[in-house]
Order: C-alpha cells, then structure tokens, then sequence
C-alpha cells in the first residue's frame, strides 16, 4: 500500500484487511446497518477504555495483574467499579478498577467524571454557537442516544467561570494605538425583573496591527465614573496610553477618558456614523448617498470637510433630513478623524473586525429571550469570542491591512508616545 492511501486511511497502519473485515461481520452480527455499526463501536469504546484503565492501573501499582513481584509491595488490586460515561457513541458502561490504598488517580476516566473530555467539548462549542442547555441536550440526545441534563450542561458550562476570570484580568500591551469600544444589548434577569444592560467590549490594535478583546463590561446606564472604572482597570492591567479611542456615542465616555488617558485623542466611529445616517434614505437611495457623503470624511481640512456638507445638506435636506442631521449632531465628535493622516484614516476607517465579532456576538445572544444573571451572560460572550478568535487568527488576534504605514504615520503624528 502507498504512503499516500495510507494517509488516506489511517486504520491501515493500526488494523489489517482481514482484522477490519472481522470487524464489519461483527456490526452485522450485533445488528442490521448503522445499529449494528453503533453497537460494535460502543463495545470497542469499552474495551478500549477498561484495557486502558488496567495499563494505568499497572503503571500505578509497578506490576502487572497476576505478578507475584507485587507481593509485598504494601498496595495491590481491590476489585472494580462499574460506572457508566457519556461518550460520543453514547453512554458506556465500563469497570474501573480499585486499589487497597486508594491512591489510584486515572487520568484516561478521571475519578467522579461522567463525560469523556470530547464530550464535554461538544456541549462547550454548542454552547459557544448559541444553543441553549435544553437544545444541547435533545442535540445530543437525538444524534448520540447519551441524555444529558440541562442542569448538567449548565455545570459543563461553568468549568469556564475561572478560565473568564483569568482572561478578564490577564496583562494587557504597555500601548495600544488604537481602542475601539462598542455595546451590545442583552436582556439579563436582575431580582426577578428582565432589564436591558449593554454588555460593552473593548478591541485594541497593537502595535503589531493585531486586534483582540481587551474585555467585557455590563452595565445598565453609562456614565463618567462607569467609563473611569473600566478604563482604570485596563490600565491598571498594564496598558499606560492610547493614542485614539474610536466609540460611537457612549456618555460619560470621554470625560473619563480625559482623566485616565489625558493625552488619548476620543474619535466618533465614522463607520457608525456614516451608517447612522443612511439609515436615513430608501434602499434604492443608499448607493448615491454613501457616494455623496465620500467628500465629507475625505476631506483634507476641517473647512474643506464643512463646504462637502453644505453640498450634501443642498442634496438630502429635504429628501432625508434626519441624514443631514446625524451628520450635524455628531460634528464636533467627527472632526478630530480629518487631523489624521490618510493612511491612520485608513486603519481607523476599517473597521470589518470589529463590526464582525459584533455581529457574530449578536447572532448567538439573540437567542435567548434572556439571561438568568450576569454571569450567565458574560460567560456565553466570552465564549463566542473565544469560538470566532480561534477561527480568525488565535491567541495572536487578527492584522489589519496597511498596518506598517500607518504605524509610521502614528509615530510621527504621536512622537514619543510608541515604545523605542
């Protein structure tokens, strides 16, 4: 056989011809088509797991079963357990064998486990799709014949609880040229009564042009001393200053900024805006307004940028006013954006990463009518984040185009601010 029909087939190396054909008369044997398949894997995952356990058991004991070198040696075999674990073939019931001291600590079905690791896996991606714990369970149910409890999902779900504490408080960069700080509503249950509180998530840029979630924060209201909690925190986590803080109408927000990170420039996120103002016009109509809002943030100057939306106004004033007026409202927050130069326009600009875990974040937690606490919220989130940051890039997070020349234009723009 081939190297290459090897690697097609990686039982080749491990079971011959005749070995798997033995194997496909005993599926007919113990049943008709898939059951007969179902029944053979359930009992070879049984025998495998129990030969298993009894190679564990010698290796702890230093001999093997019926050896009389362990004669002696002050600890020996004490009969077996049975108990039964939750596998991907379902529910096996397998013998665990017993130590007179003990000491005996399996690590292949580890003590008062009930669920082989790849099942518990299973329920933490579900979970992280947005299922809920009773969906989980008829999923596993209906595909591998194993039931599981909605309370005992629950509990698979919460061995993330310390794994969310360590990521929230983990160090962050010395600098981040760019924050971006934006909210998503959940519907989260507090003393009987379903409110509405915006779960905020912070992305950084680094200097790497890599992005990641700094962290997660609920609140209900907003306000400067919400905003001065969080980002005391981020700094007290190691990040000493940001250069530009790209958010979208969050009170209190830049009033804290200013006390926290005095040097930090606070941008309205002109993706946001330009959105907030197409909102603003017939479908048909969008395609020639995002055209004709183009020389607004395009503009070299903050004069040139006036005269581009007295020229939109003249346009749209009477067929979408409240376009021109979003544009009017959010001026003195969108100006700071024409200092920049264009290639710090540009990564400011881009902001598809952001938008994507927003929506990705949306798709699972509308879902749920609601949340039973914070902690129930939170830890769906963190989950999602970590389910779309393993698919875009992993622990290193995700680059963003153009980054080496906007890091010089940062330098220069922001000088003695980027580490040496």
């Amino acid at each position: 056989m081939t190297d290459t029909a090897d690697a097609q087939n990686p039982l080749a190396g491990v079971l011959s011809a005749d070995q798997v054909d033995a194997l496909v008369n005993a599926a007919e044997d113990l049943g008709e088509g898939r059951h007969g398949v179902e029944e053979l894997l359930s009992r070879m995952t049984q025998a495998v797991l129990e030969r298993a356990l009894e190679t564990e058991m010698s290796e702890h004991l230093g001999y093997e079963a019926g050896d009389p070198a362990g004669a002696g040696t002050g600890n020996s075999r004490n009969g077996k357990t049975t108990k039964s674990v939750q596998t991907l073939q379902g529910p096996v019931q397998i013998t665990v064998p017993r130590d007179r001291n003990g000491s005996f600590e399996p690590v292949i079905v580890p003590k008062r486990s009930r669920r082989l690791g790849r099942v518990e896996d299973m329920i933490l991606s579900l979970y992280a799709r947005g299922m809920t714990t009773r969906d989980i369970g008829s999923h596993l149910e209906e595909i591998y014949g194993s039931k599981v409890s909605a309370a005992t999902i629950s509990r698979v779900t919460d061995v993330v609880a310390d794994e969310v504490a360590q990521w929230q408080s983990r160090p962050l960069e010395t600098v981040y040229p760019i924050v971006y700080i934006d909210a998503i509503w959940l519907k989260i249950r507090d003393g009987g009564v379903v409110t509405n509180k915006a779960c905020h998530v912070a992305v950084g840029v680094d200097l790497e042009g890599r992005k990641q979630v700094l962290g997660l924060w609920l609140g209900v209201s907003e306000g400067a001393k919400f905003w001065a909690n969080v980002l005391t925190e981020i700094r007290n986590r190691g990040t000493k200053d940001i250069l530009i803080l790209c958010c979208d109408g969050l009170s209190g927000l830049p009033a804290a900024v200013n006390s926290i990170y005095p040097e930090t420039v606070v941008q309205t996120c002109v993706v946001h805006l330009l959105r907030s103002a197409m909102k603003y016009a017939s479908y048909a109509d969008r395609k020639t307004m995002a055209k004709d809002m183009r020389p607004i943030y395009t503009a070299a100057t903050v004069e040139a940028a006036q005269l581009a939306l007295e020229a939109f106004a003249e346009i749209w004033q009477t067929k979408a006013p409240g376009a021109v007026l979003a544009w009017r409202t959010a001026w003195e927050d969108f100006i700071p954006f024409l200092a920049f130069t264009p290639e710090i326009r540009k990564v400011i600009y881009t902001t598809n990463q952001i938008e994507s875990i927003n929506y990705q974040l949306r798709k699972i937690t509308k879902t749920r009518g609601s949340f039973p606490s914070d902690e129930a919220a939170i830890k769906l989130v963190y989950l999602g984040i970590r389910n779309i940051e393993t698919r875009r890039g992993g622990e290193l997070g995700t680059g963003t185009q153009g980054w080496h020349q906007a890091l010089n234009a940062f330098a220069v723009q922001f000088p003695n601010r980027l580490p040496l």
